[in-house]
C-alpha cells in the first residue's frame, strides 16, 4: 500500500497476478457456457479489480494508465474473457464519472459497482416529464450478466434543435437480456445484446455524449481528478491495450509449456525445440509482441502525462492514441498467429490454450474501434491535413 492509503501499481499487479491460476481454471467453463464463472467475478471483485477507475471518494483508486495497462494484462494472461470483461468495466465506469454528484452517488454505493456498455448509439431518447423515455437495442454488451448499471447510448430527439447522441446510466433490471451471445471468440464475456423498452431515465442520469468524449465532467469534484481530465477515446483506448498484451502473452507461455518434448511429425526432429524453423517462428512472435508492448507504453505514457498536466489534447494526439492500439492488435494477432500454426495439429483440441487464445485476439481484431485498418486509416488521413471522418476521436 502507499503512504496514502491506496494499493501501489505493483500490488494491483501481484493481486491479479495471484488470481491467474483461478481464471485459468475456469476459463473452459467460461467457453461452454458463455459467461464468466461466479468465482471469477469474486476472485477479481477481492483483488480489487472493479474499483481500478472508481473514484477515490467512493474507496477507488483512480489508478493511472500505467496500472491499467499492468493488471488487464495479467488478467489476459489468466484468461482472454476475463481480461476483457475487466478492460470493458473499466470504460463505462470511467464515463460513470462524468455524471453529476447525486448520480455517481448512486451509481457507486456498491463497493465493487460493475458498468457495462457500449458506444453505439442504436436507442431513441425522447423527452418525457422529468427525465426521457428510451427505446433501442445494444450488441455486444461485454459482462452484462454480472453488472448492476449498464452505460447506454441513444440518440435524442428534442422536441426542438438537431438530434445528438447522449449516455444514459439505467440499472440492469430495467433492461431485458438477449442471450445472442455464440461466438469464435471471446465466448466467456458474455456479450449479450440488452433491449429497452419505453425505459424512462431521470434527466439528471442523461448527458451529452460529447461530455466524455472530451472529458468535461458535470461534477466539480470528479473535475479535480487527473484521472478524469482526458478524452475518452485516448482513455479507452489506453484501457483496453493491457487485456491485448495479455493474450499475447498468454500465446507465448502457452507456446513453450508444450514445446519440451514436442516432436514434429512426419519429420526426423525428435524435439522441435532443435529445429531451425522453431527458432525463426518463437524468435519473430517475440519480437512483434516486443513492438506491440512498445505502442501500448507509449500510448499509457502519453495519456498519462498528459493528464498530470492537464493540457490539450491535439486531433493529431488523438488520432494516434487510436493508431497505437490498433498497431499493438495487429502485432499481437501475427504474433499468437504464429505461435499457433507453431503449435502443430494437437493444438486443436479445446484442453489446449492456445487455440481458445488464437481464437480471442481475432475477436478483438474485429472491434469496430481496435481494427488496426480502420485506425490507421484514421491516423493516415489525419497526417495528410484532412479532417477525421469520425466523432470517436
Amino acid at each position: 500500500m502507499t503512504k496514502i492509503g491506496f494499493p501501489s501499481r505493483q500490488h494491483l499487479a501481484r493481486k491479479a497476478s495471484e488470481i491467474v491460476p483461478v481464471l485459468r481454471k475456469h476459463a473452459p467453463w467460461a467457453e461452454e457456457n458463455r459467461r464468466l464463472h461466479d468465482e471469477v467475478i469474486e476472485a477479481m471483485a477481492d483483488a480489487g479489480v472493479f474499483r481500478l477507475r472508481k473514484p477515490k471518494r467512493y474507496d477507488g483508486y483512480e489508478v493511472d494508465a500505467g496500472t491499467l495497462v499492468d493488471v488487464l494484462a495479467e488478467l489476459s494472461r489468466g484468461d482472454g474473457s476475463a481480461g476483457w470483461v475487466a478492460t470493458v468495466y473499466t470504460i463505462p465506469g470511467w464515463m460513470a464519472c462524468m455524471f453529476p454528484d447525486d448520480v455517481q452517488d448512486e451509481v457507486f454505493a456498491d463497493p465493487d459497482t460493475r458498468i457495462c456498455g457500449t458506444l453505439s448509439p442504436s436507442a431513441t431518447a425522447i423527452p418525457a416529464k422529468g427525465g426521457y423515455v428510451v427505446n433501442g437495442r445494444w450488441q455486444f454488451i461485454s459482462g452484462a450478466h454480472h453488472s448492476q448499471w449498464q452505460e447506454i447510448i441513444a440518440i435524442l430527439v428534442p422536441p426542438a434543435g438537431e438530434p445528438h447522441p447522449v449516455m444514459a446510466l439505467v440499472p440492469m433490471s430495467d433492461l431485458r437480456i438477449v442471450d445472442d451471445w455464440h461466438t469464435s471468440g471471446l465466448r466467456g464475456t458474455g456479450s449479450v445484446s440488452t433491449v429497452a423498452n419505453d425505459v424512462f431515465v431521470p434527466a439528471d442520469r442523461l448527458q451529452p455524449l460529447v461530455a466524455a468524449i472530451n472529458g468535461e465532467p458535470m461534477s466539480h469534484r470528479t473535475a479535480e481528478s487527473k484521472a478524469f481530465r482526458v478524452p475518452l477515446l485516448p482513455v479507452a483506448a489506453a484501457s483496453s491495450a493491457g487485456c491485448v498484451l495479455g493474450m499475447g502473452r498468454a500465446a507465448k507461455e502457452a507456446f513453450f509449456e508444450r514445446l519440451p518434448g514436442r516432436k514434429i511429425t512426419y519429420t526426423d526432429y525428435d524435439s522441435q525445440r532443435d529445429a531451425p524453423l522453431t527458432h525463426l517462428q518463437v524468435a519473430d512472435a517475440t519480437m512483434k509482441l516486443d513492438e506491440a508492448e512498445f505502442h501500448i507504453h507509449r500510448l499509457a505514457t502519453t495519456v498519462e502525462a498528459k493528464a498530470t498536466e492537464g493540457s490539450h489534447w491535439t486531433t493529431g494526439e488523438r488520432v494516434l492514441a487510436r493508431a497505437d492500439l490498433g498497431q499493438a492488435v495487429r502485432l499481437v494477432r501475427e504474433s499468437v498467429d504464429i505461435l499457433a500454426t507453431a503449435s502443430g495439429g494437437t493444438s486443436i483440441y479445446t484442453d489446449v490454450p492456445i487455440q481458445r487464445v488464437a481464437r480471442d485476439i481475432h475477436a478483438v481484431h474485429q472491434h469496430a474501434l481496435m481494427h488496426p485498418n480502420t485506425n490507421t486509416e484514421l491516423y493516415g488521413r489525419v497526417l495528410c491535413g484532412l479532417t477525421p471522418n469520425s466523432q470517436y476521436v
